[in-house]
């Protein structure tokens, strides 16, 4: 176990340290209102310019030692606020925060700002990216694929490396092959309601794919295009996929009888399981949020298989990878069961007991999955 930064953090309460985090949280929603607000002020002075910055952003990265992300995010917030005041109030209350802001300032008039505003209150970015296509459309674009500049090793000694260089040939070491080109980040951006511009980088190997989809589907899709050929091979590999991890089938075979303590969890418990939980981790906590991780599912025991759980539907439940390891350690404890001082650490039996005290993660209402859906 590491040394805290400071070592009374330590010794807080988990309830503690919760509120003290939120309460840290605030504070610094306050400070950044306040910034902005006199980032705002500075930049009406132009006193960037008397102290020798040609621009806002440059002084910011400069004297404020901002990181260039940060300084762009509290500009433009800043030149927001200073059109509309009531920007501060909301990142103040947390209900909007900069990236937020950033993406709202260009659409913000006299007439839209507060029920824009209120419209952006309390979703991600994502959210907001997709509140602002529905009220202000973007051009779609065009469908496209393009080869990418990749760089080639130079041999070493060839012409090219030679030039300008006043250093003997047998002095110079040789130039180190070049650095591969990183690859470009996906891109998923929203354009209309139902309209999405998504870029990506695939392999040689990938595009040949494409370009053999495209030959045998030139009878359903004459022209080739990119987002019906991908669309359709999306939804056959959406079924196969639920095939394989659901068991998912239109003509389902009968159950079979597990027998008694089997790790074994039969199609028709996977099926049922995933339909009532809506293909989403169906952890609860204690103030009633259910998580909403959709990636790294996994089917958990409530009553561990390791002290004699069944794998039934109603003993089994959708958890994300993260919360299903944490009800096995509320259980058994972590993976290390000795502490730092050489204490073992409470047994099983008064761990589950501990971990029973808490409320079960209710069941959400059964819904019956589409044909070939898993139920999302």
């Amino acid at each position: 176990m590491t040394h805290p930064l400071r070592p009374s953090v330590a010794h807080l309460s988990d309830d503690d340290l919760v509120s003290e985090v939120k309460r840290l949280a605030g504070c610094v929603r306050d400070v950044t209102a306040e910034l902005i607000a006199h980032l705002a002020e500075l930049d009406a002075r132009r006193l960037y310019l008397g102290a020798g910055f040609s621009s806002l952003f440059a002084y910011c990265t400069a004297v404020l030692r901002l990181s260039e992300h940060e300084a762009y995010n509290r500009i433009e917030a800043a030149r927001a606020a200073r059109k509309f005041p009531l920007v501060l109030d909301r990142l103040r209350d947390g209900s909007v925060n900069l990236s937020a802001v950033r993406l709202l300032a260009p659409h913000l008039t006299s007439e839209n700002h507060e029920e824009l505003l209120a419209s952006a209150a309390g979703r991600t970015r994502r959210g907001v990216e997709e509140l602002l296509v529905r009220r202000f459309p973007r051009p779609l674009v065009p469908s496209s694929v393009r080869k990418l500049p990749s760089p080639s090793p130079v041999p070493s000694g060839a012409p090219g490396r030679t030039l300008f260089s006043h250093e003997p040939a047998a002095t110079r070491p040789p130039a180190p092959d070049p650095l591969p080109a990183p690859p470009r980040r996906a891109l998923l951006v929203p354009l209309t309601p139902d309209r999405y511009k998504i870029t990506f980088t695939a392999r040689a190997e990938t595009c040949e794919k494409l370009r053999q989809a495209q030959e045998l589907l030139s009878h359903q899709v004459p022209d080739g295009n990119l987002a019906e050929v991908f669309d359709r091979a999306l939804s056959a590999l959406v079924v196969e996929l639920t095939r394989k991890k659901l068991a998912a089938t239109p003509t389902p075979r009968p159950a079979r009888t597990t027998a008694p303590g089997s790790r074994h969890i039969p199609a028709a418990v996977k099926r049922a399981v995933w339909a009532r939980d809506r293909g989403r981790c169906a952890f609860v906590s204690r103030s009633g949020r259910r998580c909403e991780a959709r990636a790294f599912l996994e089917f958990h025991h409530a009553d561990p298989h390791a002290l004699g759980g069944e794998p039934t539907v109603r003993n089994i439940a959708l958890r994300c990878r993260a919360h299903n390891g944490y009800e096995a350690e509320l259980v058994f404890g972590p993976r290390r069961t000795a502490t730092r001082s050489g204490t073992s650490s409470p047994s099983v039996a008064v761990r589950r007991a501990a971990a029973n005290d808490s409320p079960r993660p209710p069941v959400p209402p059964p819904r019956a999955p589409g044909p070939g859906s898993p139920g999302r």
